[in-house]
């Protein structure tokens, strides 16, 4: 059972550290802002998503999702201020030269080519158009801009680009029976809060606070058992090295630091591979350890109850000795991750991944420990520089987000890795996901696991004690990210940029006043004392007595 529990925690690990990303907004940001396309007069609007909704014949019909133009008049905000507007295909189709059909007061459906993105705006605008739909040749979308020796951009109509396959369903509209198809666009903003971001802060924060405990627990339940072996056993020294059980793993100051380089290594891995059967792969390694982690759980929980069934142990080839609680419960967890692997691309998947990776997240506090505040600091501040570097700095050389990239899962035609906790965006217009990413969860539970234990071992009050402040200051960080992310409007946010500052930096300064600092950072548990010497000491004293 050890081994494969160690081995277990080593798997999740490197699970794990492949999904460290930050908090964002799965859906795409509405805007976009790209220094590569310099803004000048006439042609510096904001690159912004825009919805397409559409009529055939009346009846209200497809909406499609197109990027407005860096020039032209700016798409209205509001769907009750846009008109719906005939669509109109172009004749010739590329629109590069003078339009030989009628199309005053209608939206211009164009295809793109041949000429510049503005050529076709001023001359749809020429014959009377209200606006121009221009259909991209590929699936993708593209960030419209204009030349830098461009000189004609007054132009006072909207221009939005379309993919292929929009562009392919509104032409066979059209033709089809010579429909009469309307179009209405508009670039709803996101709300400035959401309340799927408050129940993903709730999670986070509960999720840190329910395995802290059971850490905690786990290790005052160690010690007493420590004690009444030292106080049964005179004749035995107690072994300074040996401290906890033999299911936690904990991780060094080397370890840390090799932590972060896999993970950086993992992460350019995924980027560069990333496709739908390396999707595939990471779902596996999820599901597989979501049953673990779920199972876990779960004996832990009903062995209050079933303390027989718990007790009672079976040799199982390859897993060894196995108890009767963990055999009854391992089918329906089980059965719960190959259901959400089945189902994960459906509405409700979102669910069994939040409880499938909770469970893995609360599992992996629970064994794996941080022995000290020197190795925590280590963890956090390379975790730190890790995100900082991923989700900024990583732009100057991939040209994009790397870590962004891959938590979307922009190159898998996939809603994103499965290693996040996730709840849809309830009050978006454009719908989404808000997602926090396992290690902006993990990384800074492992330090606040640690404070209580040490608060625990110390007999510390809540007040008096570092849990409480580290907890506190991890949900305000936490915060401030989602402060950060609807004021950066959708940009994802590296959570660990904010999160490490507030609760490595309220550890260290609380420890430092009280005086405890040496002992967090060395011992990283009270210096307590040793009944075996006591008991002997008063043995020799009722010799000499």
């Amino acid at each position: 059972m050890d081994l494969r529990r160690i081995f277990w925690v080593i798997f999740c690990s490197a699970a794990i550290w492949l999904a460290c990303c930050p908090s964002a907004v799965i859906a795409g940001d509405i805007v976009h802002h790209d220094e590569k396309a310099p803004k000048k007069p006439g042609c510096e609007n904001d690159f912004i998503l825009v919805k397409v909704q559409t009529w055939v014949n009346g009846v209200e019909d497809e909406e499609f999702v197109g990027v407005g133009a860096r020039f032209g008049t700016k798409i209205v905000a509001k769907e009750k201020n846009a008109n719906q507007t005939r669509l109109t295909l172009a004749n010739p189709r590329d629109c590069c030269s003078k339009l030989r059909n009628k199309t005053s007061g209608d939206v211009v459906m164009v295809d793109r080519g041949k000429c510049k993105f503005t050529n076709k705006a001023n001359i749809a605008e020429d014959a009377g158009a209200k606006a121009v739909l221009i259909i991209n040749n590929q699936k993708e979308l593209y960030k419209m801009v204009c030349e830098p020796d461009e000189t004609d951009l007054d132009i006072k109509i909207p221009t939005v680009l379309l993919p292929h396959d929009a562009g392919t369903s509104l032409e066979q509209k059209l033709i089809k029976n010579s429909s009469t198809v309307l179009v209405q666009l508009y670039s709803p903003r996101r709300p400035v809060v959401d309340i799927a971001e408050v129940f993903l802060w709730l999670m986070a924060v509960s999720t840190i606070l329910c395995a802290s405990y059971w850490s905690a627990w786990s290790a005052r339940e160690a010690a007493i058992e420590q004690d009444k072996l030292l106080k049964d056993a005179v004749e035995d020294f107690p072994n300074e090295n040996l401290t906890g059980t033999g299911g936690v793993v904990e991780i060094n100051t080397i370890s840390a630091i090799l932590f972060v380089v896999l993970a950086s290594c993992f992460l350019v891995l995924l980027y560069r591979f990333m496709n739908y059967k390396f999707v595939e792969v990471l779902v596996v390694l999820f599901c597989i350890g979501g049953v673990e982690g779920l199972q876990t759980c779960l004996v832990a929980f009903l062995s209050r109850w079933f303390k027989h069934a718990a007790g009672s142990y079976i040799k199982v080839p390859l897993f060894g000795a196995v108890s009767y609680l963990t055999l009854a419960v391992s089918p329906f967890c089980i059965a719960a991750a190959v259901v959400w692997a089945i189902k994960r691309n459906e509405p409700f998947a979102w669910i069994g991944q939040d409880i499938l990776g909770i469970s893995l997240i609360i599992t992996v506090l629970q064994i794996v420990h941080v022995p000290n505040l020197k190795v925590g600091t280590v963890l956090l501040s390379c975790a730190f520089l890790y995100d900082i570097f991923w989700v900024f700095i990583s732009k100057k050389f991939y040209h994009e987000s790397v870590m962004i990239s891959v938590a979307r899962g922009d190159k898998t035609g996939e809603d994103g890795i499965p290693m996040l906790l996730k709840i849809p965006r309830m009050f978006d217009p454009w719908g989404g996901y808000s997602i926090i990413g396992f290690g902006d969860i993990l990384l800074p539970g492992l330090l606040i696991a640690f404070s209580l234990r040490y608060d625990w071992l110390a007999n510390k009050t809540l007040r008096a004690g570092y849990f409480l402040w580290a907890m506190l200051a991890y949900g305000l960080g936490l915060l401030i990210t989602y402060v950060a992310l609807n004021l950066m409007d959708g940009h994802g946010q590296p959570a660990l940029l904010y999160i490490v500052p507030f609760t490595l930096g309220t550890l260290l300064t609380l420890g430092r006043k009280r005086g405890d600092l040496k002992v967090l950072w060395t011992r990283g548990e009270p210096i307590r004392p040793c009944p075996h010497i006591h008991l002997q000491n008063s043995e020799e004293l009722d010799q000499e007595m």
